[in-house]
């Protein structure tokens, strides 16, 4: 491993580049990674820096948001089959289809989606800033998609008129009432912390529902000393070594995504000896796809006029 190590850190400060790591990848990932953390940390991290090349640890749809806002850098995955079935669950056609039945809504777009997708709609969001995008948003109608479960997280907190379409995360769909109760039952004086793309029934179960950086800072500030962490396992060594005094269990094992487990330091030391695999996105879906991102952006940095219920 430190061979693999020191070969990787060489051919960063050759080719001037950066590692980014999802907060599902692999401990060994997150530790060579120069940052860490959800797609829009990431991505933000990414904008920021000086180097000429990003090495996306992560699923093919975080990449190609990376390519599509910095066409001049050249982005690598080095697991090219590291794909997001939620991503595909919904076509193009399918959003077309959904304009014409639903005339002046808004498309928001989880950034989990294809860069087809963000083409397609008009503001993209991510689990951490899904609701306040919404709110900001001018439309009282809006089409959301691919997650139908985080669109009914935000319904249930909104005044506006959710059309949810598409599918969800398969990892936090598998969550079961059985698994739930099966947890509580072994660990009764627990915390429960849950991603909002979690089924609404293990939802209302929650203590608190949040993004990955939400449930990290809950974790790191709540009084609790034992808490049941309702997302991707990756999350389980950052929160233990950021809070050691702390104890997490998994809410299921059914919380593993496989493809963001793919990536292994052999294959990142490839990527960059062999500049491999870059990411392409088609000049026309990036412009298009570009201009979601950037309105989430935008959206961000303004004050909120709808209600929250």
């Amino acid at each position: 491993m430190e061979a693999k190590i020191k070969l990787i850190n060489r051919y960063k400060k050759e080719k001037n580049a950066i590692i980014l790591a999802h907060n599902y990848q692999p401990n060994s990932i997150q530790k060579v990674a120069d940052y860490t953390g959800n797609a829009l940390t990431l991505t933000q991290k990414a904008i920021k820096s000086s180097a000429e090349v990003i090495v996306s640890c992560g699923v093919n749809c975080m990449a190609e948001s990376l390519k599509v806002l910095l066409p001049n850098k050249t982005i690598l995955t080095p697991e090219i089959f590291a794909g997001c079935p939620l991503s595909i669950m919904v076509e193009v056609k399918d959003i077309i289809e959904l304009k014409e039945k639903h005339p002046g809504a808004a498309v928001v777009s989880y950034i989990n989606s294809s860069a087809e997708l963000k083409a397609e709609s008009d503001v993209c969001c991510t689990s951490d800033n899904a609701l306040d995008i919404v709110n900001k948003i001018k439309e009282n109608k809006i089409i959301f998609l691919p997650d139908i479960h985080l669109a009914d997280y935000v319904d249930k907190r909104t005044n506006k008129e959710i059309i949810s379409f598409g599918g969800y995360c398969p990892i936090h769909h598998r969550v079961s009432l059985n698994d739930l109760k099966r947890m509580k039952k072994k660990y009764p004086n627990t915390k429960l912390l849950v991603h909002p793309t979690c089924r609404e029934e293990i939802r209302e179960k929650a203590d608190y529902i949040g993004s990955i950086e939400g449930i990290i800072a809950y974790a790191k500030e709540s009084e609790a000393q034992e808490m049941i962490i309702g997302t991707d396992k990756g999350i389980i060594c950052r929160l233990k070594e950021e809070n050691p005094e702390k104890k997490f269990y998994l809410l299921s094992r059914q919380l593993n995504c496989h493809n963001m487990k793919r990536t292994k330091l052999e294959k990142i030391v490839d990527s960059l000896r062999y500049m491999q695999t870059e990411i392409t996105v088609r000049e026309d879906i990036r412009v298009d796809a570009r201009k979601s991102l950037e309105n989430m952006f935008k959206l961000l940095e303004t004050k909120s006029t709808a209600q929250v219920v």
